[in-house]
Parts: C-alpha cells; sequence; structure tokens
C-alpha cells in the first residue's frame, strides 16, 4: 500500500510494486504452462521467476517521479520499460539454456511481455 509521502513525491511503495510483480508472474506462468508442453517444467516456472523478479528489481530500482509520470495518457515510461525487461531477461534464459522446444518458448515469451505491459499499466 503506498503512504501518502510516497504518492505525493511520485514514487511506489515496496508493496504495491511486489504485488505488481507477483501479478505479472502469476500470468506468465500461466502463459507457460499453456503454450509448453509438461517435459519442460523447469522452463514454466523459470517463466514465471524471471517475470517476477525482472518487474520487481525494475520498478524497484526505476521508482522515480520522472519514470512513473505518464507521458502518454495512461503510460508512463516504467510501463513500457518493465516488460522490455521482461523480455529481456527471458531472451537470455533462452540463450543460457536452450529450451527443448524453440518456438512454444518464444511464444511464452511474448506472452510474459504483454502480461507485464497489461500488469504494469493497470496496476501502478
Amino acid at each position: 500500500m503506498n503512504t501518502p509521502v510516497a504518492e505525493a513525491a511520485g514514487t511506489f511503495g515496496v508493496g504495491h510494486i511486489a504485488l505488481t510483480a507477483a501479478i505479472t508472474a502469476a500470468l506468465a506462468l500461466a502463459a507457460a504452462v499453456w503454450r509448453l508442453p509438461r517435459a519442460m517444467l523447469i522452463d514454466q516456472l523459470a517463466v514465471g521467476v524471471i517475470a517476477f523478479a525482472a518487474v520487481l528489481l525494475w520498478r524497484l530500482s526505476a521508482n522515480m517521479p520522472e519514470l512513473n509520470n505518464d507521458g502518454l495518457p495512461g503510460f508512463s515510461a516504467n510501463d513500457w520499460l518493465a516488460p522490455l525487461l521482461t523480455y529481456i531477461t527471458l531472451a537470455g534464459y533462452a540463450d543460457l539454456r536452450a529450451p527443448a522446444d524453440p518456438r512454444r518458448f518464444a511464444q511464452a515469451r511474448a506472452l510474459a511481455t504483454i502480461a507485464a505491459l497489461a500488469v504494469n499499466v493497470v496496476t501502478i
């Protein structure tokens, strides 16, 4: 929950950011379970964990009024950048640990990125 001081300063509380990351992770995990076969359980879990970490770490490190203010109505720089970091970190994971089905992993990565954008726009 945001404190009045945080809201006045144009930043978000840690709990709010963690909740945003958790919702993103849940949606990313659901997308991975839907797109990836059961044999890719490690990759399914990795999509959720990486999406959580990317959103959490980005939003915590870039939690400043300049990046949180909506430059476009409804969209801040952070709303665009958290999904970008999600995509990049999932791509790095796929480069380091080649998935058994690259096409399906790419679909899961794209869906996780879309989830990160939607959640960041709606919740923050």
